[in-house]
């Protein structure tokens, strides 16, 4: 298959409003195909949001985001990174769910990132809520823990809701540690506000070691200094890149399941993520864009040109590792 087959549709050939929509006008390739072995990032939606809390909707998010997508061009103007050129990319479709049922959706989309994972393809997924991270993890760090850089309103290190449900959009990442699939000495949380239930709610995280930078620490230190830091955190090893966009302040994202106010602009969000670059990245998500909270479709945009700034780092991570390394390994 030639190169240019994996390159999106430019829309000086095809107007953007054109076409069936996918994320960033790149090909849909079938994640059971032969085709899947010459695809080096996969994009993928998960469509569900069977662990939303309060204000429902991010099951919508990726028909959204790809239609925004279009918007996306090939060259990163600041970075001059051409993802496209640097890896073989894919729209790989939505993860199969089941709206009714939690459980059986946990097991549904772990079970299609363990194809992903097998065929060495690294994943770039767009929610859903922030439950689908967990699954994920499941699949691409089950041969051992791994670090995250983690963008967000919320820790989502909380144990219970209403008792014995142990899986909500609040609780991934402590049963991502739990379960040994996050390493938290090498977690780092940036954008952490907001009102809690309890004082000791963000407790448990850093009592097991994350690094935990809520917005005021980060107004205080500077976009440069946090990138340092969070680049200190995660090291050289593996890691993950999660972007919740309620890590932004509403102004920028309406469209979110859980709104906190004097979040993060989106140049902060941008110049943050193109601050990792150089990172051991074995993939990332943007979650939580639920449209029926946003009529404009700006926070789908929002999170379509964050998805990009991802997609590069990401690809020179996957272009730095080789095509003969599987994903989520260090060389």
């Amino acid at each position: 298959m030639p190169k240019d087959f994996f390159t999106p549709v430019t829309g000086t050939t095809l107007p953007r409003y054109a076409g069936i929509a996918t994320l960033m006008r790149l090909p849909q390739v079938d994640p059971q195909g032969e085709l899947m072995q010459q695809v080096d990032i996969g994009l993928i939606g998960v469509p569900w949001d069977g662990g939303t809390t309060n204000r429902p909707g991010a099951r919508h998010g990726p028909r959204q985001v790809r239609d925004a997508s279009t918007m996306v061009r090939n060259v990163h103007r600041a970075s001059r990174i051409n993802p496209f050129e640097l890896c073989n990319c894919a729209d790989l479709g939505d993860t199969p769910v089941n709206p009714v049922d939690l459980m059986d959706s946990l097991a549904r989309i772990t079970a299609f990132y363990r194809t992903v994972h097998r065929a060495g393809v690294a994943p770039l997924s767009v929610g859903g809520d922030h439950l689908v991270s967990l699954p994920i993890l499941r699949a691409i760090a089950s041969d051992g823990p791994v670090g995250m850089v983690h963008f967000d309103a919320h820790t989502d290190t909380w144990n219970r809701y209403f008792g014995d449900s142990l899986y909500t959009h609040g609780t991934p990442f402590r049963r991502a540690i739990e379960e040994g699939l996050l390493d938290p000495r090498r977690v780092v949380q940036i954008g952490i506000r907001g009102a809690l239930y309890n004082d000791s709610e963000n407790d448990w995280g850093e009592q097991q070691g994350i690094r935990v930078i809520d917005i005021d620490e980060f107004c205080a230190m500077g976009v440069d200094a946090v990138i340092a830091e969070a680049r200190r955190v995660v090291g050289e090893q593996p890691a993950y890149l999660s972007f919740d966009v309620d890590a932004l302040d509403p102004v920028y994202a309406p469209g979110t399941g859980t709104p906190e106010i004097g979040g993060l602009t989106t140049l902060q969000a941008q110049q943050l993520i193109r601050g990792l670059r150089g990172l051991n990245l074995i993939g990332g998500d943007v979650v939580e864009v639920s449209p029926p909270f946003d009529p404009s479709g700006n926070t789908a945009l929002v999170a379509a040109t964050l998805l990009f700034e991802i997609l590069c780092v990401l690809a020179e991570s996957v272009a730095r590792r080789g095509p003969a390394t599987p994903a989520g390994h260090a060389p």
